[in-house]
């Protein structure tokens, strides 16, 4: 049970584009993807309507200790789509947040220690190793495609995503399924996570919409024309 439902309209890669592709990869930079160096699979929801569920895969890079940057799959195959962002900081960076920004912050405690977020294809114990770090931490998700409706193409404004955060909250055929296809057990994760703990403060309750749901959706306003804008002159 994939997550994409459409496939991208559109002809197949012809072959001279696929030839120029590979001559320019051996001479262009591709720093900020070569950093990752991580692969997570979890469970996004919409912020507004959490019956709608997905299974998205990041592909994660450092900044620095305190905050790493992910590229949000919905597969982890070569033609994967491009569905959104995700960044995730300490709780020691998320503290400094202002209070209104908070609540489009998710913790990650619930999502580790049950189980449901894990890497792919590695050993539990090193997994684990990791993981203990980001049960402390917390993410800001955006989606700009909707493949869970099906759309063949990224429709619409960028919505505010969040995470699970108690029992009950993630459908059982999204669990079955994954737990399937990746060889995972949800419940002999969370009995071997159990030593782990969440934010040094407890999640802040701020975060995850604040306990209510988040929709962005796009008002009309006034634009500045070009010819307010202060002109300078080296």
């Amino acid at each position: 049970m994939a997550t994409t439902h459409a496939r991208v309209p559109g002809q197949p890669t012809p072959t001279g584009m696929a030839i120029l592709e590979t001559a320019t990869a051996t001479v262009q930079s591709f720093s900020p993807i070569n950093s990752i160096h991580q692969h997570l699979c979890a469970f996004h929801l919409y912020s507004h309507d959490m019956t709608r569920q997905l299974e998205a895969h990041h592909f994660c890079a450092h900044q620095n200790k305190e905050m790493r940057q992910c590229l949000i799959y919905d597969s982890p195959k070569a033609d994967a789509k491009l569905i959104g962002l995700e960044y995730i900081i300490s709780e020691l960076l998320f503290l400094t947040l202002p209070d209104n920004e908070k609540p489009l912050w998710h913790s990650h405690e619930y999502e580790v220690k049950s189980g449901v977020l894990f890497l792919p294809g590695l050993p539990g114990p090193i997994q684990r190793q990791d993981l203990d770090k980001v049960c402390k931490t917390y993410g800001k998700t955006i989606h700009f495609w909707q493949v869970d409706r099906g759309d063949e193409l990224p429709l619409g404004i960028p919505q505010v995503m969040l995470a699970l955060t108690r029992d009950g909250q993630l459908r059982p055929e999204l669990a079955i399924d994954v737990q399937m296809r990746y060889g995972v057990s949800f419940d002999e994760e969370r009995e071997k996570r159990a030593y782990m703990e969440g934010p040094k403060l407890g999640v802040h309750p701020l975060a995850n919409g604040g306990g209510k749901g988040l929709k962005t959706e796009l008002r009309e306003t006034d634009c500045m024309p070009v010819d307010s804008v202060p002109r300078v002159f080296v």
